[in-house]
């Protein structure tokens, strides 16, 4: 659909976005070790099907061999979403992170940022098990976690334009809403449409309604939803300049114009 280049929304509560930052260098941390190791080795096998949420697993429906248990079956809401199949799949969600993390965080706080982070990918995994309780494929990616940022930075900011890149090709700068908006509802109808596909579309869901209800509780006293100011690109400046006064006594004079 597109891909998310830059937006022009300054961080207004905090000085660095250092748990957005944090997140990205995790996930491309682990990827990289399971790059390392090869997709199709024993540690990258064990490690998805150890860490990533199965939900036949979590249902009690299967069970893993103890060798391949590497943390609680709870955990695995979570830790799933530190693991991605492809550099397509990692670059894919860390640049939505990127670009809409930093307001999120900057709304709600860093440690409240960092639980709703971990929140909206539970939240992905459990729509992803209610779909599917018995599949023993196991989920992986931070797409839950990162739709429900999304969701938070629609509501908080829909009129910031944002630079995008349509059928990625094409930079356009739009209002945060036009493309996330679509983003939103693309989710909704490919739920319901691809049942069957690779992608988990209820994971997404379920993260965008996580984040639509955490981010009315967890953002800061003050901060506004739908906020309504339009902001510029930084190199747009606007001045307003005082014109110098017509001298009526000297016609002949030339005008002066002003810069």
């Amino acid at each position: 659909m597109f891909i998310p280049l830059h937006d022009t929304n300054d961080l207004k509560y905090i000085r660095l976005q250092w748990v957005t930052w944090s997140l990205i260098a995790l996930n491309a941390i682990v990827w990289g070790i399971t790059e390392l190791a090869g997709a199709y080795s024993e540690f990258t096998t064990a490690t998805v099907l150890g860490l990533g949420f199965i939900p036949s697993v979590v249902n009690d429906i299967a069970e893993l061999p103890p060798s391949l248990v590497l943390v609680p079956e709870n955990a695995t809401y979570v830790t799933y979403s530190f693991l991605h199949g492809d550099l397509l799949h990692l670059g894919s969600n860390m640049i939505f992170l990127w670009v809409f993390g930093d307001n999120v965080e900057d709304a709600l706080g860093h440690i409240k940022f960092l639980i709703f982070y971990f929140a909206c990918a539970a939240a992905g995994a459990l729509a992803h098990g209610l779909m599917l309780p018995t599949s023993d494929s196991p989920l992986i990616g931070a797409s839950g976690a990162v739709a429900g940022i999304v969701t938070a930075y629609l509501m908080l900011h829909p009129k910031v334009r944002i630079w995008v890149l349509v059928l990625g090709r094409i930079p356009l700068p739009l209002p945060a809403f036009i493309p996330l908006l679509i983003w939103v509802v693309f989710q909704f109808y490919m739920l319901v449409t691809d049942i069957d596909g690779d992608v988990s579309w209820a994971a997404h869901v379920g993260g965008m309604i996580a984040g639509a209800a955490l981010v009315l509780v967890f953002r800061r006293s003050g901060v506004p939803l739908f906020d309504r100011r339009i902001d510029s690109p930084k190199a747009v400046v606007h001045k307003t300049t005082k014109p110098e006064p017509v001298n009526a006594a000297s016609p002949a004079s030339p005008p002066k114009w002003g810069r």
